[in-house]
């Protein structure tokens, strides 16, 4: 299953808007809109969601489902556990004092 946060933020990291979306899926720009819209996983016809996800694959784009493993390595976002403290309390200890690089600068 695909979310509808996923969908935006896969577009977000592709750089591409809903129309271009649209155009690269085959599906209609409304249909994107909608799907978008949807509240948590998107629901539709499955021949229109594989439309979208296999546009997203061409676009470079992995989508990462819940529990599951990335398949390459690569930037990306992904959302915490529901119920994880968002300040990183349940994060990795042994990961708490590695740096972060920011990206705009190439600083550590």
């Amino acid at each position: 299953m695909i979310t509808a946060a996923q969908m935006r933020a896969a577009r977000a990291l592709s750089g591409i808007d809903q129309r271009q979306l649209a155009e690269l899926s085959g599906v209609s720009l409304p249909t994107i809109q909608r799907m978008e819209a949807s509240e948590g996983n998107v629901r539709g016809v499955i021949d229109t969601l594989v439309k979208v996800i296999e546009a997203f694959d061409r676009a470079g784009i992995e989508l990462i489902g819940e529990g599951a493993v990335s398949r390459e390595g690569g930037r990306g976002v992904r959302l915490k556990q529901a119920g994880a403290d968002r300040n990183g309390a349940d994060a990795d200890p042994a990961r708490a004092d590695t740096p972060v690089q920011d990206s705009a600068r190439g600083d550590r």
